[in-house]
């Protein structure tokens, strides 16, 4: 998993940051990308895609990497992704998040195929969390952070049960749409709300 890790110090390249996101597919909420430069390599908790982890596994894997790296954190809400739409917004998340990282990195590497305009030499890798140890800690922290705010929506709208389902179309979530409508934090422009 530390592929380009290792192929990129040997190049001389120090910071290395991995760029990951959480909240694409969802019908509701922001999308949250994570930029992660690890100061250090070793890990007790297993570090992998978000996906492939359990809630206890993530938010422990989160805490660790909080702790052994330094963490930028995008986050572009529902309005501005209907704006522009989540493509654009994904790749505006990911510039937010290389901004909020405390260091400037030398090499960014980037889960998917589309480059966020960041003045960085970079590579998007498909299938990045497999790869790359730095992209695998990003996905963690964005996937963490945007259940928290998912966690929070469900106080404030606690009709539409985003604790659970985190945004995401379940049979839950499109019942409650049926019954209220849309909330204030649903994407408008997706073709399932609309």
């Amino acid at each position: 998993m530390l592929y380009y890790e290792r192929k990129l110090k040997r190049q001389g390249k120090r910071r290395i940051a991995g760029l990951d996101e959480a909240g694409r597919g969802p019908l509701a909420g922001p999308v949250v990308a994570s930029a992660v430069i690890l100061k250090d390599f070793r890990f007790r908790n297993r570090i992998a895609d978000s996906k492939a982890l359990s809630r206890r596994a993530r938010e422990r894997a989160y805490e660790e990497i909080l702790q052994k790296a330094y963490v930028g954190v995008g986050v572009v809400g529902e309005k501005e992704i209907d704006r522009i739409n989540i493509l654009q917004a994904t790749l505006r998340a990911m510039e937010l998040a290389v901004r909020d990282l405390n260091v400037s990195p030398d090499y960014l590497l980037i889960d998917g195929i589309s480059y966020p305009a960041i003045p960085h030499p970079k590579l998007a890798i498909i299938d990045g969390e497999s790869h790359s140890l730095s992209i695998a800690c990003a996905s963690i922290i964005a996937k963490v952070t945007r259940d928290l705010i998912m966690s929070y929506y469900d106080v404030l709208y606690p009709k539409y049960g985003f604790a659970r389902h985190k945004g995401y179309g379940t049979r839950g979530h499109f019942n409650a749409i049926k019954r209220h409508g849309p909330s204030p934090i649903h994407r408008l422009t997706f073709s399932l709300i609309r």
